[in-house]
């Protein structure tokens, strides 16, 4: 426990005089008369009522202490630790378009890319993640942030049917290079996850991936599922369709390469999973990290120690030992 103001501690030197004043006063305050010998009242000894006036007295000396601890602001006070760390920045781009509805994953592609993609977050504790997601169009849903249970609610929280239908891949790679351009470690990566080949948005994924170089981001790119006609279900759950789902493997092969990334391709679960392992050993770099806990103020138990004090003191002051002038 600490201060705010530890100068006002020394009024507590106060109530060393206090103490002082209160012994010369009562030291011949008790009435008096002559007498021979005093041996028959020896048995007798001082009165009660003595003894609860000095711990009346005791009472408003603790009052009085308790007063000036609580003017001193004690607190709990938090501790402020700045380390390095290894780590990095990664910002995941996440396709949502309709035809992550596919079953060749179980339960679903967009299903299994939420779960692999909470267990990454989860393994890498000193990195800051963000994310983005696309489908027609792209949109950022987490900055940067250390807070992993934040971070895995938004991914899970995340519905297809959110954006418009499509796959505008060149859109969301621009918004997840938005995103990570705020962060401080040198080490910038975006993982671009996506079942189809580019067919919306306003930005051609190659400039993007451009954009990304000039940057120092690196992306690795992922092409989930398999080629061919899968039975695909609208965001609902009310319908469901026959659509060949083609990666545009060159594409992101490409996008990777561009920017000094990796390509993937995972095909189920298993893969997948293996996929993001192989990414978690990107290359780190040093980062400062603020750990901060909250202060706490504890003065309330004294400034209560100071009124019950003062209040029984006055209480036993106005009634057993009240004096009559």
């Amino acid at each position: 426990m600490k201060f705010l103001n530890p100068g006002i501690l020394w009024l507590l030197l106060v109530l060393v005089p206090l103490t002082v004043w209160y012994i010369i006063k009562h030291r011949n305050a008790n009435a008096s008369m002559g007498i021979s010998t005093i041996q028959p009242f020896v048995r007798f000894g001082n009165s009660w009522k003595v003894w609860v006036m000095h711990f009346c007295f005791a009472l408003r000396l603790i009052g009085i202490g308790a007063l000036i601890v609580a003017l001193a602001r004690p607190q709990t006070h938090d501790s402020l630790k700045n380390s390095k760390v290894l780590g990095t920045d990664i910002v995941i781009a996440m396709d949502i378009s309709g035809s992550m509805s596919a079953t060749d994953f179980h339960p679903s592609r967009f299903v299994a890319a939420k779960e692999v993609a909470n267990s990454f977050v989860n393994s890498r504790p000193n990195d800051n993640m963000g994310l983005v997601v696309f489908a027609g169009e792209s949109l950022s849903l987490m900055p940067l942030t250390n807070d992993r249970a934040a971070l895995v609610n938004a991914i899970s929280n995340v519905e297809m049917g959110d954006l418009n239908d499509g796959t505008a891949i060149g859109d969301g790679l621009t918004s997840a290079i938005n995103r990570i351009s705020q962060g401080k470690a040198k080490s910038k990566s975006i993982i671009l996850l996506t079942d189809g080949s580019n067919n919306a948005g306003d930005v051609p994924p190659v400039t993007a991936s451009q954009i990304a170089k000039q940057k120092g981001i690196k992306v690795y790119t992922i092409g989930v599922g398999t080629n061919g006609k899968m039975q695909i279900s609208d965001p609902y759950g009310f319908a469901t369709t026959t659509l060949e789902t083609k990666i545009d493997e060159p594409l992101l092969k490409n996008m990777a390469s561009l920017t000094g990334g990796k390509y993937f391709r995972a095909k189920d679960e298993r893969m997948l999973k293996q996929v993001f392992e192989e990414i978690d050993s990107l290359e780190k770099s040093s980062i400062d990290v603020n750990s901060v806990t909250l202060t706490q103020e504890e003065f309330m138990p004294w400034l209560w120690l100071a009124f019950c004090a003062v209040f029984l003191s006055l209480v036993l002051r106005y009634t057993l030992v009240r004096r009559i002038p």
